[in-house]
């Protein structure tokens, strides 16, 4: 067995959308994922891929958006590792269908859910890819401040997710 190779995989995040990347274990994946969204929200548009880890070992993919499936399965590619699930999803944010994601019965891991520049960590051995992590966003500078703080509060109710 030769040493493990660490990749990182840059994704790319299409305009105004969020990607939602997780582990889970079965083919009917994809389809549950796909109830699981539209179920969320008569509005959402999203695309969803499924690399599969055994048999065919395809990509499986679903959606309600072309150019989201077209990125969703792009990304799985690149990331290539058996079992991981990549969801990009616009008019709607993560924090309104990760409750019903996670509740998928196949699903075991949500990695990351952002719009923020996105790196995914990759470990390649002879059998295969396994995603170590994620690299979400910057390095942090500092800690708020007071004027910061109510620039954060005042910004969660403007959009409607405190009063």
């Amino acid at each position: 067995m030769s040493e493990p190779k660490i990749k990182v995989i840059p994704i790319e995040i299409p305009k105004g959308s969020n990607v939602i990347i997780g582990h889970a274990h079965f083919i009917k994946t994809v389809e549950d994922l796909y109830e699981a969204l539209a179920n969320s929200s008569p509005h959402i548009k999203f695309g969803i891929a499924f690399n599969e880890a055994s048999g065919p070992r395809l990509v499986r993919r679903d959606g309600n958006d072309p150019e989201l499936i077209e990125a969703a399965v792009k990304a799985a590619l690149s990331i290539g590792a058996g079992h991981v699930f990549t969801i990009f999803i616009r008019d709607a944010y993560p924090i309104n269908v990760l409750n019903a994601i996670k509740t998928v019965p196949e699903v075991c891991r949500i990695f990351c859910a952002t719009a923020n520049p996105l790196q995914v960590i990759v470990a390649e051995t002879d059998q295969g890819r396994g995603v170590i992590g994620v690299v979400d966003g910057y390095t942090v500078v500092g800690v708020e401040d007071k004027e910061k703080e109510e620039e954060r509060k005042s910004f969660l109710r403007k959009i409607g997710y405190k009063r």
